[in-house]
């Protein structure tokens, strides 16, 4: 069993999925930066991008996308006062 979570951390953390880890971060905040983008629109339109890795890796990178996504959806909402994203809606009333 420590033998296949070793093995699954060594994959994970490889070179290639962490720079796509980073790449889906970077392109998920500015898609959800763009007011009328959402986490989901985001997820699809790089969803196609994903088929040229391999599985782990295309996982790891629509995971960057979400997450930034989410955390992009609130810069629009706190400098606009247009939320990018729905779950950022209650931001534009605090930011």
């Amino acid at each position: 069993m420590l033998n296949n979570i070793l093995e699954a951390l060594s994959s994970a953390a490889s070179p290639i999925p962490i720079i796509l880890l980073l790449a889906g971060t970077g392109a998920g905040i500015l898609i959800g930066a763009m007011p009328g983008l959402s986490v989901n629109m985001g997820i699809a339109l790089l969803y196609p991008l994903t088929f040229a890795f391999d599985g782990v890796a295309g996982i790891i990178m629509l995971l960057g996308v979400y997450c930034g996504a989410i955390y992009g959806g609130s810069i629009s909402a706190i400098l606009l006062n247009t939320p990018g994203t729905p779950a950022s809606a209650a931001t534009t009333l605090d930011g």
